[in-house]
């Protein structure tokens, strides 16, 4: 709701507005993130997951207390307990002997990964060579293997399957086959492991000739022979052990987790949803002003006109008549232009004004350069040399004589040049009757002033000039310095015609605002 108490409706515009304006950000933002989620998928080699079913029966050829707890209370604790036997180092430790892991080459990862994770990888695996290279032969190897049983245990996971008292071992690896041969062979080593743990009890209990503790001894021979990992009989992969294999492993046809399309698709779609997101972020924590009611509801001061960034003389048309028919309604000739903060525009805006109602409106506009920044050689806009605006004031030359013809009724009263303290000399009585006698002669004097936050003699002329109007730098000038120079003015008891907006700038393309 304004001022006035009417409701501000926003509108599509006004959402495309704040696109089309934030668009570096938008932009910035979806090349960031689909930019590192591509570089992310390309480091991350595919892997493959194989799995194998395993049952537990809790049956023995021995009774134990362990056994029979086990059976009588199925639950989580159950297979939490199957799940650290298997990756136990007894049965890992198995597993890399029979499969020789640990002779495995360390860059074995690039022949399935990328170009680019395939230069991470020889860099890794120079680091560690070079990390190695003084060890014993002895204590190399060992140090191998550990890292391969290790490596295996972080690729094991065991999940159980609901409502059942079966579970999952599954594998991953670079290499399909490789996935399926590993889980078939930690399924029969943790199948082993259980056989072995029988056949020490039966061999306290019968001793070592015992049918079966015979039985047990064959069947662990048995499997020890299966632990290449390739697929065996079903009947042989049950066996006589409390846990048992109910389904092997197969080779797994896709890499495990989300293609790498989609999840680069959904980058795509969550970077432009993170992207809209810091744009109205951005968007309304910027204290600039970015549009006329920025103006008029943040400064309470009427909106004069705006003028598009870079633009031309025929630009200032609408503004240039705005000032005009209210100078004239209200029966002003002088009129300082001033800002909150330098380098708004002050000279630029003041010189195309004055140049378009002399040119075409037909009146006498003399600009009066009042601006102790614009000092005679740090001009920056060609203003001509010579004696002027302080020269005037101080005395050493007469007003008549100072001013300048720009040509079409327009005159100029250059800043010229002092010694003294400009500051000081703007707030004389001197300046009352350059301004008295400009009155006489001129149908509209311009003062281009200091900002207000500058210096206080812009303040000083505002209470000399008849009105005031605030030159206000879209994208630039900040809302509190725009706010404390009004409070400023107000309190001098100026008499504030408005705000001009400069540097407009209208984002949303053409083509786009006409269908909106």
């Amino acid at each position: 709701m304004n001022d006035n108490g009417q409701v501000n409706e926003t509108t599509l515009r006004d959402y495309l507005r704040v696109l089309f304006r934030q668009k570096l950000v938008i932009v910035t933002t979806v090349i960031t993130v689909c930019a590192t989620v591509f570089i992310g998928l390309k480091l991350k080699t595919p892997v493959y997951e194989s799995q194998v079913k395993m049952l537990i029966t809790a049956e023995k050829q021995v009774e134990a207390t362990y056994y029979k707890e086990m059976y009588e209370g199925r639950n989580v604790q159950q297979t939490l307990t199957q799940s650290e036997i298997v990756r136990s180092n007894p049965v890992i430790n198995r597993v890399v002997r029979a499969l020789a892991l640990n002779k495995r080459p360390l860059d074995d990862e690039k022949q399935f990964s990328s170009p680019l994770k395939a230069m991470l990888i020889d860099h890794n695996v120079r680091a560690f060579n070079r990390e190695i290279e003084n060890f014993p032969e002895e204590q190399k190897e060992a140090f191998l293997f550990r890292r391969a049983v290790e490596s295996l245990k972080e690729n094991i996971k065991v999940e159980p399957i609901r409502d059942t008292n079966m579970f999952t071992i599954s594998v991953r690896d670079y290499n399909p086959v490789g996935a399926a041969l590993i889980a078939n062979v930690v399924s029969r080593s943790y199948v082993m492991f259980d056989l072995e743990q029988q056949l020490a009890e039966l061999k306290l209990k019968y001793g070592e000739k015992h049918p079966t503790v015979n039985l047990i001894a064959d069947s662990i021979a048995a499997l020890n022979k299966t632990l290449s990992g390739q697929p065996i009989d079903d009947i042989e992969a049950i066996g006589p052990a409390s846990v048992k294999i109910m389904e092997q492993a197969s080779v797994a046809m896709e890499p495990a987790g989300a293609p790498k399309a989609l999840t680069l698709a959904l980058a795509v779609v969550m970077s432009i949803f993170l992207a809209v997101m810091l744009a109205f972020v951005f968007e309304y924590t910027d204290q600039t002003f970015k549009s006329p009611e920025d103006v008029e509801r943040g400064l309470g001061i009427p909106f004069l006109g705006g003028v598009l960034k870079n633009a031309g003389p025929d630009r200032y048309q609408n503004v240039s008549e705005q000032i005009y028919l209210l100078m004239k309604d209200k029966r002003l000739q002088t009129l300082l232009m001033t800002s909150s903060g330098t380098g708004e525009g002050v000279t630029t805006v003041t010189r195309h004004i004055g140049k378009y109602i002399a040119a075409h409106l037909g009146h006498k506009v003399l600009i009066i350069d009042a601006n102790p920044r614009q000092l005679s050689g740090k001009k920056k806009d060609k203003t001509p040399a010579g004696p002027g605006l302080f020269e005037v004031l101080e005395g050493k030359a007469e007003f008549s004589k100072t001013v300048k013809n720009e040509g079409d009724r327009l005159f100029l009263l250059p800043a010229g040049n002092t010694g003294l303290n400009p500051g000081i000399l703007l707030v004389t009585h001197k300046m009352a009757e350059v301004l008295k006698e400009a009155r006489a002669k001129y149908e509209l004097i311009l003062i281009d002033g200091d900002s207000i936050t500058a210096s206080k003699d812009a303040v000083e002329l505002a209470g000399a000039a008849e009105a005031t109007a605030l030159i206000i730098s879209e994208g630039r000038a900040r809302r509190q310095a725009a706010k404390a120079a009004v409070d400023t003015l107000k309190e001098r008891k100026a008499n504030i015609l408005g705000g001009i907006l400069n540097n407009r700038v209208f984002p949303i393309p053409e083509f786009v605002y006409e269908r909106v």
